[in-house]
């Protein structure tokens, strides 16, 4: 039986960390820290992701702000949302909340915010660095995934990976933070031949497909390492009943196999938000002075 990979708990330590060092650097510092994040539009699954930031939050002591604009908002409105954020003062960290509704131009918008308060790590200046392997603010899913991976003691040196997935928000940044912890590392995507061939190959196995359920019992290897990025609400199968979450992984057909596995709800999720957290203190502390560092995720064992 699989080890479960809790985000719940490291989140929760993790938080714990960050409310100590704000009230540290509160003592020296003119305001705490801000975060703001823009949202478009009225997607259910967006109103929950904002509220959940914003009370996370609450919890260390980051003071939120949501920028809410209708979906027939132009491109030119959310722009200037944007450029007024870039220089406030007391916002250090700026995230346009996806996804962004048609006709909007997605990447215009995210090019626009300040790298400097770019706490997705999505600025082409802030993927660049990453690439270089430079200081700078990471990936938020990536960089949690990671600082999962280092809490249960997972050596990825020489570990054969497999990312199932190729965006930039998850996928891409995901490929190069295990290549630069020594993984030789796959990625896959819709067009792959033979998927599940890959699969089974794989020592560690990151999925964000974006198909819930996709990989099963067969698809994965004795003592594999399985790290679910998907979240999907399924409807109740009786009225009255409430829907479930469930994630790209059959979990209840993996977790035998797999030496560890990440939970959906309670794996991975978590931990976004924590390194949402986390990249908005280290922008504020970069304002003050401070220094990032390239690990992002010093959080206790």
């Amino acid at each position: 039986m699989a080890k479960r990979l809790d985000g719940r708990l490291l989140a929760a330590r993790h938080e714990a960390s960050l409310r100590a060092s704000i009230a540290q650097h509160l003592a020296t510092a003119d305001d705490p820290p801000g975060l703001a994040v823009v949202r478009i539009g009225d997607d259910p699954a967006s109103g929950v992701y904002v509220r959940n930031k914003a009370q996370a939050c609450g919890r260390v002591g980051i003071e939120s702000r949501i920028i809410h604009h209708p979906a027939t908002a132009s491109q030119q409105e959310v722009l200037e949302s944007i450029h007024q954020l870039n220089g406030n003062p007391s916002c250090d960290g700026i995230l346009v909340q996806l996804p962004i509704p048609p006709p909007l131009d997605a990447r215009q918008l995210l090019l626009a915010v300040d790298p400097a308060k770019d706490v997705d790590g999505l600025h082409p200046l802030n993927l660049g660095r990453l690439v270089r392997g430079e200081p700078g603010l990471r990936s938020c899913t990536p960089a949690g995934i990671m600082a999962l991976l280092a809490h249960g003691g997972i050596a990825l040196d020489g570990m054969r990976a497999l990312v199932i997935g190729r965006s930039i928000l998850v996928g891409q940044p995901m490929a190069i933070l295990l290549q630069q912890a020594n993984a030789t590392v796959t990625v896959a995507h819709s067009r792959t031949r033979d998927l599940a061939h890959h699969c089974r190959q794989a020592e560690l196995l990151v999925v964000a497909a974006g198909k819930p359920g996709l990989v099963g019992a067969d698809w994965v290897r004795p003592g594999v390492v399985v790290v679910d990025v998907g979240m999907h609400r399924v409807p109740p199968q009786r009225q009255g009943e409430q829907g479930t979450l469930r994630g790209d992984v059959c979990f209840e057909a993996v977790e035998p196999l797999a030496s560890h596995v990440t939970p959906v709800p309670g794996g991975v999720g978590p931990m976004t938000v924590a390194m949402l957290l986390w990249n908005t203190v280290q922008a504020w502390r970069l304002r003050r002075g401070g220094v990032v560092g390239t690990d992002l995720a010093p959080l206790p064992r």
